[in-house]
Order: C-alpha cells, then structure tokens, then sequence
C-alpha cells in the first residue's frame, strides 16, 4: 500500500544537493518509492514533486498538472514519471508567471521560464522516451528538474521584489492585479 512521504523543507541539505541517477528501477523497493512519491504529490496537493524534496537524492521527479485555486489555467496531465530527465533543448524566449513549491509552503513569486524544452527520460518501466512542453507544462518541468540540480524557484526570480507570501498572492489573484507584475 502506498505511503505519504514526509516533504523535505528548504534548509534541508538534501534540497541542495545535486541529485544522483536513479537507482535499479527493477526492484520492487524502487517501484514501491515511485508509487509513494506520486501519492506524496497528488495528497500535497502538489503539481509535481521530485526525490530529493523526499529526503531521497536520486534523479526522479512526478508531473501532476491539474487545474486547482492556486492554478486555475492549468491543463490537464495525468500524473507522470520522469527518471534520469535530460533537457535536450529549451527556447530562448522566456515568460515569468507564478510559481511555489512544496518544500518552500507560504512562498510565491514571479519567475522567468524557458517557453518550451524538449527532454529525454525514462519511465518506471525502463523506456527511453522523449517529450516536448510548452507554456505551463515547460516551467513544471524546469521546476522539477532544477530541484534534481540542487536549485529552487526563488534562485531563479529577477528580483526579490517578485517574491510574495502565500496570503498576498491569494489578495493579488483574487483582486486581478497580477497585471502590476507583468510590467517587471
């Protein structure tokens, strides 16, 4: 039976530590950690997660798009696994739009993202695929991938002025006005 895992919060050595390859994905350890960590994201509430954000240094992370409060333009994704990911490429053009994170609760801000990357992965299976995301999608993937590298979302803003509390960012989508952080 699947189990919640507990998240690991910044501070935390492993949320800065780059990340290992993936261990034998042919064991039933590693098939049983899989499927916690997809149940970790899906009862945070999270629209990804990644192993070190478990307390688990390895490079394996869970895309879970879905529309919610904080993200209501979201598309839908079924929930996937992304093991020893790769960018193969990425565009030049960026766009900042929100972002939080499991392992910084309380804590949104404005961060600049490739608009599109191609990746290579494989799954829990064992196959080689490849994959290419745009808009919301691209920046998920960016987050999860930089947490492999020992990054977080607030390394990544212009400026600390993009960084905003939990409550605020509620007051700023409820009232519309995310507008003033689009002139930044």
């Amino acid at each position: 039976m699947p189990k919640t895992l507990p998240i690991a919060q910044l501070g935390s050595p492993v949320i800065r530590t780059v990340a290992g390859p993936a261990g034998d994905l042919g064991t039933k350890e590693m098939q049983e950690f899989i499927d916690d960590l997809m149940v970790t994201c899906n009862e945070a509430k999270g629209m990804g997660i990644s192993a070190p954000q478990v307390y688990r240094s390895e490079r394996i992370m869970i895309m879970s798009s879905t529309p919610n409060e904080r993200y209501p333009h979201a598309p839908e994704m079924e929930p996937t696994v992304l093991i020893d990911p790769e960018i193969l490429w990425q565009s030049e053009q960026s766009e900042k739009d929100w972002e939080g994170c499991l392992s910084l609760p309380g804590i949104r801000a404005m961060v600049p993202r490739a608009k599109e990357v191609r990746v290579t992965y494989r799954t829990r299976d064992g196959e080689h695929k490849k994959a290419s995301f745009e808009g919301f999608l691209a920046r998920l993937f960016l987050h999860e991938y930089d947490h492999l590298n020992g990054i977080v979302f607030i390394d990544r803003v212009d400026s600390t002025l993009d960084v905003v509390m939990e409550q605020e960012f509620k007051r700023i989508i409820a009232s519309n006005d995310e507008k003033r952080w689009d002139q930044k």
